[in-house]
């Protein structure tokens, strides 16, 4: 399967995206990035220790705080963190980890894609949805 299948069946499957890095600053791409993708349907999971609320949705701690399945994990965070965000990601249970545009780790690939995760990196989800023209359909979460 091509990088483009990958994420095209990410875009399509897919509609709550857990952002790992989200941010309550709206100059930042980690909360611009979330902002468009809810404003477009996705259903947003905020994980960030530091803040309560990002683009209007309760934020979580850490992937394990989160009370129900995580599927898509989007991830804002520098690539040294893409590690242990990939096992986190697989701890959890989740089916996709995404890492932004210039996050790459081949550590994490091989993390997620061991663990039959979908995996993209060094994209950007905004880029890639304005490229497929794909909106959620209520996929799986």
């Amino acid at each position: 399967m091509s990088a483009d299948d990958v994420i095209e069946s990410i875009l399509r499957d897919y509609d709550t995206i857990t952002v790992v890095g989200a941010s309550a600053n709206p100059a930042k791409a980690a909360n611009e990035i979330p902002a468009y993708m809810k404003d477009r349907g996705w259903r947003i999971i905020p994980v960030n220790p530091h803040a309560d609320e990002i683009v209007g949705e309760p934020v979580y701690r850490t992937l394990a705080d989160i009370p129900e399945q995580v599927g898509l994990v989007d991830v804002f965070r520098p690539s040294d963190d893409a590690v242990e965000i990939a096992r986190q990601a697989v701890a959890v249970g989740a089916s996709a980890l995404w890492l932004q545009l210039g996050i790459r780790s081949a550590q994490a690939r091989e993390i997620a894609q061991s663990a039959g995760l979908r995996y993209v990196e060094d994209r950007c989800l905004i880029i890639e949805q304005r490229r497929t023209g794909i909106v959620p359909s209520g996929g799986a979460r």
